[in-house]
């Protein structure tokens, strides 16, 4: 069995993404609660674009999931505080500007946690930065939800506290607070953001770009453990992701690629897991085993550039943006479930 890069720290991250998931899932919850509980036409309204970025970002945190690939539960003290949340918010005792309250409360937790995954995967890794990228997104977002939901809490406790509507020009303050967020945060960081999911090629170059990232980690260490810890993740990483293009991606494009092509690609595959399985045969301090990586890169190279080039163009020429993105849904999918898998045999072996 080979090593992995699935240390405490690399999984102290799994688990606090499996913590956003969670989260997240309870803020949507809450958002569908809101709008049925609001009488005021304005708050609604942002609640509702509030509520279709949240849906979309659970996809987002789903895509990061299986890009970093450790797949993780979240924490039991945030299952138990989920629950006393719910519980809260389905009871009658708080008024709603309370449970508005109690929500911007739980945004800003996700807010941090977002943040603080992003300045961990600094210290831990290049190729863990690489898998995390799309988090910048929902980042971004849930600053901006906090800024919304400050003028929103202004206008409940203002109306709670004195029947009287609140000052008109809360929410021009609103707007001007999201127009500096955006200036920190940058355009790079909300590009694509009104999309519901990544298309295939999205997803298929995030992979790409993460074992690019791992081969050059491995070539510039000489610690014999770090190698064999960064081929464990190449390993892992390549298993799962020519199991889902084989699963997924290639018998879709197979009629518009054609025959010869995409068996080319289905061949230079099978061709990476035999490398594979001679690299793991290899001590990790031989002398070889570094040519071996390099032999396996360049192969890796040649395959991306093909596909990143003949093959995307065929997606791009014959699947529409609806269609790219459901192969995107079942290649996660795919991605996910080998995951599981992997890490069910390993603690087999264990």
């Amino acid at each position: 069995m080979v090593a992995t890069l699935d240390d405490t720290k690399r999984s102290a991250i799994g688990m606090k993404l499996a913590d956003m998931k969670a989260l997240q899932e309870l803020i949507i919850e809450n958002e569908q609660l809101f709008l049925r509980e609001s009488t005021d036409s304005e708050i609604s309204e942002r609640f509702r674009k509030m509520l279709e970025d949240d849906q979309k970002n659970i996809g987002i945190l789903d895509t990061v999931i299986v890009q970093y690939g450790i797949q993780s539960q979240p924490e039991k003290t945030v299952t138990q505080m989920i629950e006393t949340v719910k519980k809260l918010m389905q009871a009658s005792e708080l008024s709603f500007y309370e449970k508005v309250f109690q929500h911007e409360l739980l945004k800003h937790q996700q807010t941090m946690s977002g943040l603080t995954i992003h300045k961990a995967a600094q210290k831990v890794g290049a190729d863990v930065m690489m898998a995390i990228g799309p988090l910048n997104t929902i980042n971004f977002e849930n600053r901006a939800h906090q800024e919304q939901l400050k003028g929103v809490l202004e206008v409940l406790g203002v109306r709670e506290l004195t029947g009287q509507d609140a000052d008109q020009g809360i929410w021009g303050r609103v707007q001007d607070a999201m127009a500096a967020l955006s200036g920190v945060f940058g355009s790079a960081v909300t590009q694509g953001s009104d999309k519901s999911d990544m298309n295939i090629q999205d997803l298929i170059r995030l992979d790409h770009g993460k074992v690019n990232t791992l081969f050059t980690q491995l070539l510039a260490t000489n610690d014999a453990q770090k190698i064999q810890e960064y081929f464990g993740q190449i390993y892992k990483d390549l298993l799962v992701h020519s199991i889902a293009e084989e699963q997924v991606v290639y018998p879709a494009v197979r009629p518009y690629y054609g025959q010869d092509n995409t068996q080319e690609l289905y061949d230079e595959q099978a061709h990476f897991r035999v490398l594979l399985d001679e690299i793991k045969a290899t001590n990790a301090s031989a002398p070889e085993f570094k040519d071996k990586i390099r032999k396996l890169m360049d192969e890796v190279g040649d395959h991306i550039r093909q596909e990143e080039s003949t093959m995307f163009a065929t997606i791009r020429n014959n699947f529409s943006t609806e269609q790219s993105e459901q192969l995107a849904t079942q290649f996660k999918a795919a991605k996910s479930e080998e995951q599981q898998k992997m890490a069910k045999e390993s603690g087999m072996m264990k």
